[in-house]
């Protein structure tokens, strides 16, 4: 396990399995000269099956996953499904899926699902508002207890925590979450985690950050802000947006 991870969120991009295979070949490109970071790209699953990865430092992701490993779930992928075209990590909980209706307690199902299957869940979590009274602390607190609900500690220790305030996400709130603020929303998660977990644990979690993130911020976030990767999304759709990106993580010091 490498010490920092990237994991680019393609969405439903791109439009074409052509442009896919182009942009999957260039951050494999990307990752052959990293020392310290593990990069993982999440594709759309009509993609999984046809965009793989050898190396050690670059892996294929999904976007989602359903809890159960098979049944009458139409338009539903299982993680079994997933884990047998070679994906080993997953995306769960995304803000993107919670506004569609999905709930702390479906997370929970989908993280435990994953787990079962060993795959590496990815769990996002973040509040809709940054309010300056700290409500949202609460909320976070809630959607942390409730997601990592009767998981042990060697579950969390196999699973990374994506904090994505919804505040921040989009084109149109670059600059929203300053990497002091970030650094003391860590230290939030890391106290909600160790009263369920212990200090050490919680100590050891792998957060990563994602909202905003792209070659402009990626150094000050990675270097002040107490997280061990990013998750970014629109950027992981340029190869040069994503190595640097990815370059920044490699380089912390």
């Amino acid at each position: 396990m490498s010490k920092y991870i990237v994991i680019g969120n393609w969405k439903m991009n791109p439009e074409t399995l052509g442009e896919a295979k182009l942009l999957f070949r260039k951050v494999a490109n990307i990752t052959q000269k990293l020392k310290r970071t593990e990069v993982v790209v999440c594709p759309p699953f009509p993609y999984l099956s046809v965009l793989q990865s050898k190396s050690k430092k670059f892996f294929v992701g999904a976007q989602d996953v359903h809890s159960e490993s098979s049944g009458a779930f139409t338009g539903q992928v299982s993680p079994t499904m997933l884990k047998s075209v070679g994906v080993t990590y997953v995306i769960i909980g995304h803000s993107e899926r919670r506004a569609l209706g999905e709930t702390d307690a479906l997370v929970n199902r989908k993280i435990e699902a994953a787990l079962k299957a060993r795959m590496t869940p990815i769990v996002c979590i973040g509040e809709a508002d940054h309010d300056s009274h700290g409500k949202y602390l609460s909320f976070l607190t809630e959607q942390i207890k409730n997601c990592f609900a009767g998981l042990s500690r060697a579950d969390l220790s196999k699973t990374i925590i994506a904090y994505e305030p919804i505040w921040a996400i989009g084109k149109n709130a670059k600059g929203a979450m300053d990497s002091r603020m970030l650094h003391e929303t860590v230290l939030y998660i890391q106290k909600v985690l160790s009263e369920q977990y212990g200090r050490a644990a919680s100590q050891k979690a792998r957060i990563i950050y994602g909202g905003s993130v792209d070659e402009s911020n990626a150094k000050d976030l990675i270097e002040n802000g107490n997280v061990i990767g990013f998750l970014p999304g629109r950027a992981s759709l340029s190869a040069e947006t994503f190595g640097a990106i990815v370059r920044a993580v490699d380089s912390k010091k």
